[in-house]
């Protein structure tokens, strides 16, 4: 049996994504909306307030084409308050109007392919620290992806030894690493919590990065070999004082 990579794990993921009912929306009374609009804001306020808290972390984007127009990402130390999230969120007047298009559980995830020998506590490092439990940038520009490692006949990386991996991955890790200040990265483990394997969540302030980046690596073997990819969701920014000309409909 080959080695598995171990992890180091940090917070706990919610991606929920929706599409919002604008048809309905429109037979609400504009007074009755507006006060839907404000419970929103009070809701967004207060995960702003987690956030500068440092006790979990979230987005919140308009996403790009008609897979999906509103992605909220909550960070937080266990399930269960993602769930009291999720619960809170459904309970908004709001969400009478949002349609669920799709969700992704996962946890903030650090394999050992690029470790270092230490003895050290990895989880009192610093910079470990910082990226288990993560202040998810406000970049004008996210994109989402889940994904897997293949397993297909030769093309099966769990059948690859733990030298042979670390090789692969520390190579994949330069391009990434070549995009520093122009992408932020963060990667989160889903084997046994989604369909997939992986999910991937990208911010930039250039929406070309993305493309640049994710083309890039296409022709390293991690991901031309083994990489497999679901749906990619992008999209920008949507700050709490822009909300009232989101939801604008005169």
């Amino acid at each position: 049996m080959n080695e598995a990579a171990k992890t180091l794990d940090g917070w706990y993921s919610l991606h929920l994504f929706y599409s919002i009912d604008w048809t309905s929306l429109k037979t609400v009374p504009e007074d009755d909306r507006t006060t839907m609009i404000n419970e929103f804001k009070t809701f967004l306020e207060a995960l702003e307030t987690v956030h500068n808290n440092k006790e979990g972390s979230h987005a919140f984007y308009n996403i790009t084409g008609q897979k999906a127009d509103l992605m909220l990402w909550f960070l937080r130390p266990d399930v269960k308050q993602l769930n009291v999230l999720e619960n809170e969120f459904n309970k908004l007047n709001i969400s009478d109007f949002l349609i669920p298009t799709y969700s992704y559980v996962s946890v903030v995830e650090l394999s050992n392919y690029l470790a270092g020998d230490s003895d050290e506590d990895p989880y009192e490092n610093p910079h470990v620290k910082a990226r288990l439990y993560p202040e998810v940038p406000r970049s004008e520009y996210v994109c989402f992806y889940p994904m897997d490692k293949r397993r297909d006949g030769d093309d099966n990386w769990y059948m690859l030894d733990m030298d042979h991996r670390r090789s692969l991955m520390r190579s994949h890790g330069l391009i990434g690493r070549s995009y520093a200040g122009k992408v932020k990265q963060f990667i989160t483990g889903s084997v046994g919590l989604d369909d997939y394997e992986w999910g991937v969540t990208l911010f930039s302030d250039d929406m070309l990065q993305f493309k640049k980046l994710i083309y890039e690596m296409r022709f390293d073997e991690v991901s031309a070999k083994y990489g497999d990819f679901g749906a990619f969701y992008v999209g920008n920014i949507l700050n709490i004082d822009e909300l009232d000309t989101f939801f604008q409909l005169n």
